[in-house]
């Protein structure tokens, strides 16, 4: 059961950062996109001013899962633990929350542009 659980919050967590990246492309999606995109800001900020910059609750539920089935030395970030576990590219923790970061403001600028200033030139 508890396996079942890890493999269904590992893909629900890489569509969820999927969709966090490219879910502004098709007109469709935009404003769940932009609905998405605030969840995760909010869980990054107001609950991360708890938990730590950045919190993540799917990365804290999928590290408990984890945990319970025996994996240990989980890394901080889920973004992490996929580019050195799942990928083995060995990045460091600095350039992998570069990166998350960097990717991540740029999907907020242009969700925003697509919700709010359409045929605007920004």
């Amino acid at each position: 059961m508890l396996k079942s659980l890890d493999v269904l919050l590992f893909i629900t967590h890489c569509v969820v950062i999927l969709f966090n990246l490219f879910g502004w492309v098709h007109p469709k999606t935009r404003k769940l996109h932009l609905v998405v995109v605030g969840l995760t800001l909010f869980s990054w900020l107001v609950l991360g001013f708890w938990k730590g910059f950045g919190y993540c609750i799917l990365t804290d539920w999928e590290w408990d899962i984890k945990r319970e089935l025996g994996e240990r030395n989980l890394p901080a970030s889920f973004i992490q633990y996929l580019s050195n576990n799942i990928f083995g590219l060995g990045w460091s923790r600095i350039f992998v929350d570069g990166v998350t970061l960097g990717s991540f403001l740029l999907a907020i600028v242009i969700t925003l542009k697509v919700n709010f200033f359409k045929g605007k030139k920004v």
